[in-house]
């Protein structure tokens, strides 16, 4: 198995050329038509919004949608207004909406045992419901602290088990540069405001290998991709 991006790798593939115009491709930013995963975070005012953070939505069922994945009818219904809905309504009254995945303390929050990671198994374990489904509809509502994840990004920083674990060690490494760099990134893209620093990671590495990447087998990012020699 191919070992995760380092925070050097992950940098150099931010750093390349291509990002800013691939961020802007993807959110529709000087004239391109926008994919409608870029609306993912913003539909209805986001997931996280006071009146409805710890609550599954209708608009938080069709966001993911523009992620191209759906939850079948039943369980859809189940997260509106049955039991499954309020298992995980408990869950997210216990994951608060103002903690970055880079916060110091954060990791308490998406570790193992963690009202995240419980409403994440919960999820997983609902019908027609995936790790991938679960992690983005996760996503949705708490855009900060939990990032958007599948096998194409998977594939891209090498990584499956302790995702969350993972990256909130890259972010905080050398001083958080990684989260300078995302900052720097929404500014030269000229992002919308409220696209988060997690949404701006996964995009970038969702557009760089979503062409290249191969189902079975793939062998992840090129080497050009991440700074490396043939």
């Amino acid at each position: 198995m191919r070992r995760p991006l380092s925070l050097v790798e992950v940098l150099a593939v931010l750093d390349s050329p291509r990002s800013v115009p691939e961020l802007q491709a993807y959110f529709g930013l000087g004239g391109a038509t926008p994919r409608t995963g870029s609306q993912f975070e913003r539909l209805g005012g986001g997931g996280d919004r006071p009146d409805s953070c710890n609550v599954i939505t209708a608009d938080d069922l069709i966001a993911i949608e523009l992620l191209s994945v759906r939850v079948p009818p039943q369980t859809a219904l189940d997260l509106l207004q049955g039991q499954l809905g309020r298992e995980l309504s408990a869950h997210l009254a216990g994951i608060p909406t103002d903690v970055d995945l880079s916060d110091e303390g954060a990791l308490a929050f998406v570790d193992d045992g963690s009202h995240a990671d419980r409403a994440w198994r919960l999820l997983k374990r609902a019908d027609g419901i995936g790790w991938v489904i679960a992690g983005k509809l996760l996503a949705r509502k708490r855009p900060a602290l939990v990032p958007v994840y599948d096998e194409i990004v998977s594939c891209a920083f090498g990584t499956r088990k302790k995702f969350w674990r993972w990256l909130h060690g890259r972010l905080r490494e050398d001083s958080g540069m990684l989260v300078g760099r995302l900052a720097e990134l929404q500014a030269q893209a000229r992002l919308p405001q409220k696209v988060s620093r997690l949404r701006t990671l996964d995009v970038v590495f969702w557009m760089r290998h979503r062409s290249e990447h191969t189902a079975y087998r793939c062998p992840g990012l090129r080497p050009q991709d991440v700074g490396q020699s043939r």
